[in-house]
């Protein structure tokens, strides 16, 4: 086969606009936050007392080992992109399956928690809700809407990092192109860098 072949015959690759178009998609998704950040900056400027009382009902002692999990789970994202690099192919995939049952344990402690305040009427469409202050109807409003919308997202890197995974055992994903393990990697970081925001915002400002 010719040079000129061989280069028709291999895949087009461009890691530099891969890596471009993911860090702008990653500001998309800041700013997809940032515009709840700022509706609940604006708001507890408002209602400071009943912003306070509501972050009271919230557990902060599962926020915390939330975080906890999801920072293990950034450093497990980071030693498989690391194997990955250093040519340990079969070891890669371990580290993300890893995350990926951390992504469950988050998910779980989540579970919890809003089975709880549905349990006490503190959810969207209960009486209870409705009949708190207005301030307090919305911190539980911006709880809800940041915090699924952050569960939706640990599910979708989770499900990211399972196709890395897959792509990295069967070989599509090698050493010396690993963008798209970076990438997903990256978008993982993405996740934990929100929740340590909303740990916070909700949890630790009562």
């Amino acid at each position: 086969m010719t040079g000129a072949a061989a280069v028709a015959a291999s895949p087009h690759r461009d890691d530099v606009r891969s890596r471009m178009g993911m860090w702008l998609f990653l500001l998309t998704e800041f700013l997809l936050f940032g515009g709840l950040f700022v509706a609940y900056a604006a708001y507890r400027s408002i209602h400071r007392v009943e912003f306070h009382h509501a972050g009271a009902e919230l557990n902060a002692l599962l926020g915390v080992g939330n975080t906890v999990v999801l920072l293990t789970s950034s450093l497990t994202v980071a030693l498989g992109v690391h194997a990955l690099r250093s040519g340990r192919d079969r070891e890669a995939p371990l580290w993300s399956c890893a995350t990926i049952l951390l992504a469950f344990v988050f998910l779980a402690v989540k579970a919890v928690e809003w089975s709880v305040k549905y349990e006490h009427g503190l959810f969207p469409g209960k009486p209870a809700l409705a009949a708190l202050p207005a301030g307090e109807r919305l911190f539980f409003g911006l709880y809800f809407a940041t915090t699924g919308l952050h569960a939706l997202h640990v599910i979708a890197g989770a499900v990211v990092l399972a196709v890395a995974a897959s792509l990295i055992a069967r070989g599509r994903i090698t050493p010396d192109a690993p963008v798209i393990a970076e990438n997903a990697g990256l978008y993982w970081h993405l996740v934990d860098v929100i929740w340590i925001v909303i740990l916070p915002l909700f949890y630790l400002a009562a």
